[in-house]
């Protein structure tokens, strides 16, 4: 199975700092949408692995947050996808909980979900916890400089991350090779 595990504000919608609060809100990035596409015609399968503390913050619901991930599997079937399976961690940051990034909660889900080691599998973000989430289980990191990358690359990243200009060119890198 070829697995890549995507995070969702930044790298396939645009990311906002008062927090995506409604389908409206949730705007695909240029290209993104089609890189899902193209990452399942060759015979990847998709997952999203997202923090999403706006639900602790009571910013938007559950039903809401369902509808924005009703929106990205919609747009990505017109285009002959499928976005797989998608975690999401609804906690806020002093939660406590071991599914916010940069904790790999979601990840050992994504894993158990498949019944696979996550071992060398792509994980696409545009923050350091995103990278370090998947890292940590021997994920191989994607910064993409949408969203907060171009900042984050600036930061130490973990080893061996590779970077990109968005989803679109890290697709076409894992098309190639």
């Amino acid at each position: 199975m070829k697995l890549i595990i995507l995070d969702r504000d930044g790298v396939i919608n645009e990311d906002s700092d008062a927090f995506v609060k409604s389908v409206e809100e949730w705007i695909p990035l240029p290209g993104s949408i089609e890189a899902i596409a193209r990452l399942c015609k060759a015979g990847w399968t998709v997952a999203v692995a997202t923090n999403q503390s706006g639900l602790a913050r009571g910013y938007f619901s559950e039903q809401t947050l369902e509808a924005m991930h009703r929106r990205l599997r919609e747009l990505v079937a017109e285009q002959g996808g499928q976005v797989d399976l998608i975690r999401h961690c609804p906690h806020g940051p002093d939660d406590g909980c071991d599914c916010r990034k940069p904790l790999s909660g979601m990840f050992r889900s994504i894993a158990e979900h498949y019944g696979l080691s996550l071992d060398g599998v792509p994980t696409v973000g545009d923050s350091l916890r995103d990278l370090q989430a998947g890292a940590a289980l021997g994920c191989q990191p994607y910064l993409v400089r949408t969203g907060k990358g171009a900042q984050t690359e600036r930061k130490p990243l973990p080893e061996g991350t590779r970077v990109f200009d968005n989803l679109a060119a890290v697709a076409d890198y894992l098309l190639e090779n």
